[in-house]
């Protein structure tokens, strides 16, 4: 897809943000966005009323790791879209 500026960012879906930040992370091994992500999700959970997931999440890495891979989804994805459009904004190419 090109270079998308901030404004066409923010017209995406938090599921299609998600997908764009999460492979570029993954085809460049971006390996501190995904850290990221995953220390994000906790708080984002909670934002999102899920205090329940987000004390189970801080005791289980594979949930992490699952929850990133599909944290582009609901109020989850929702809470997560600045996150995504600051990634995807300093990676044009992605």
């Amino acid at each position: 897809m090109g270079q998308l500026e901030t404004d066409d960012l923010e017209a995406l879906s938090a599921q299609e943000l998600h997908e764009r930040a999460v492979h570029y992370a993954v085809r460049h091994a971006d390996v501190g966005f995904l850290w990221e992500l995953l220390s994000m999700i906790p708080p984002a959970q909670a934002s999102s009323g899920n205090e329940d997931e987000t004390a189970n999440d801080l005791s289980r890495l594979s949930a992490l790791l699952s929850d990133a891979m599909a944290s582009g989804q609901g109020e989850l994805g929702e809470a997560l879209r600045p996150f995504y459009i600051r990634y995807l904004s300093e990676h044009p190419d992605a």
